[in-house]
């Protein structure tokens, strides 16, 4: 009776996982505070530089993808639910210290860049495992899409509020309000998150078709997906794709201000979460995208969409031609997010995914670094990302080439 009742419950189980991520996005909205940042103390700032207000988000960038790799592999060992809750624990007293510490570049760091964002891994890395393990695998791109989507969509809220925050409270405060409520709703959501029982079998819906391969009868050991060359093939894809997104989402206040001439606030905040709607559309699109036409022709669609965009990124110069760039980035993005995971559990199998995918996800958590800082660099130099974007667009470019490799080797 137990395996009967079952399928009732992935709807919960994946509507958790989606809540769960929306509430801990405060990362996306990160070009907001450093806005503030960089601000003058006497205007409300703490006077950083750019490259200062950057690094909180480029070390927890990659916090985030090692707290992934390690909460993958406890969650693998004894589920998701204890996972996920001290992952919510750590994020709010991560965000509350951060605004004890003041401005103090070094105390931000190790708060937000260290505490919060090892909690932020702890969960992100360990919601999307057991919603794939309740549902078909015909589905695993819609499934991923809708998970992934709730961390960007996070950002649609996250920029409003801590704009409306930041204005109202200060830095410190805001810190402290978000954390706190982060440490309520996001430790009850993960109540609610849990593999399957034994011997539980999907459901296969009415009429799929299974356009790419379902996952392997052999699962994959981390060690074992480490001796195959698509690993790396992937891994190189993910870590360059990342980097574009990334570099745009952690600056597009700034690049607003400096191509456009953007100042207001409130349509700066608007940029972010309209960055952060269309990243989220894309996850979920571009996951259905995967499931119908395969996940590396849809690869193959975002990266040559991407390098176009890159290409012509200088040129967008008013508030309109910022949104078309931005659709395309957040699109792309957004696709990327939900089709890593799925192409991870296709070629490696859904047994080992928390650590196997751990791993793959640290290319995300290295692309924080690459791109975004030397963007940061740059533009502290120069007055502008137009190097920047040269740079993207030709990364973009070579994965077009790699993708083909990926897709040879996956055929073979």
């Amino acid at each position: 009776m137990e395996n009967q009742a079952t399928p009732g419950k992935a709807n919960i189980v994946l509507m958790s996982c989606i809540l769960f991520n929306l509430s801990i996005g405060v990362l996306y909205a990160w070009s907001v505070l450093q806005s503030r940042l960089t601000m003058p103390i006497a205007e409300g700032g703490f006077g950083w530089t750019v490259s200062q207000a950057g690094l909180p988000y480029s070390v927890a960038i990659i916090v985030f993808a090692t707290a992934v790799i390690i909460g993958g592999r406890i969650q693998d060992k004894i589920g998701p639910r204890r996972v996920v809750s001290a992952g919510a624990v750590l994020i709010g007293f991560g965000l509350i210290l951060a605004g004890f510490v003041g401005n103090s570049v070094v105390g931000v760091v190790l708060s937000f860049g260290v505490l919060a964002a090892t909690g932020m891994g702890f969960g992100y890395g360990c919601v999307t495992a057991p919603a794939l393990k309740w549902f078909h695998p015909g589905k695993k791109g819609l499934v991923s899409g809708l998970i992934v989507g709730g961390f960007g969509l996070s950002a649609v809220g996250f920029a409003p509020l801590t704009v409306s925050l930041l204005g109202s409270f200060g830095i410190e405060r805001t810190f402290i309000i978000i954390g706190a409520g982060n440490l309520l709703i996001s430790t009850a959501i993960a109540q609610f998150i849990k593999n399957p029982p034994a011997g539980y079998m999907p459901p296969t819906p009415e009429k799929i078709k299974q356009s790419t391969k379902v996952a392997p009868s052999v699962n994959f050991e981390w060690n074992e997906m480490l001796r195959t060359k698509r690993f790396y093939l992937m891994f190189i894809m993910f870590l360059l794709a990342s980097s574009v997104g990334l570099m745009i989402i952690g600056s597009v206040t700034r690049i607003a201000g400096t191509q456009a001439g953007i100042s207001d606030s409130a349509i700066l905040a608007g940029l972010v979460s309209f960055l952060a709607l269309t990243n989220t559309l894309g996850r979920v699109a571009g996951g259905i995208m995967s499931d119908k036409i395969g996940r590396i022709n849809s690869l193959f669609v975002i990266f040559i969409l991407q390098t176009a965009n890159m290409a012509a990124f200088a040129f967008y110069r008013s508030l309109p031609a910022l949104i078309l760039g931005i659709v395309v980035v957040g699109f792309c993005f957004g696709t990327l997010l939900s089709v890593m995971p799925a192409l991870c559990a296709d070629q490696y199998g859904l047994k080992n995914f928390g650590l196997n995918y751990g791993i793959m996800f640290f290319a995300w958590g290295l692309s924080g670094v690459i791109t975004p800082m030397i963007a940061n660099t740059l533009y502290d130099a120069t007055g502008s990302f137009n190097t920047t974007y040269i740079i993207c667009a030709a990364m973009m470019g070579a994965m077009v080439f790699v993708n083909f490799l990926l897709k040879k080797d996956i055929n073979k």
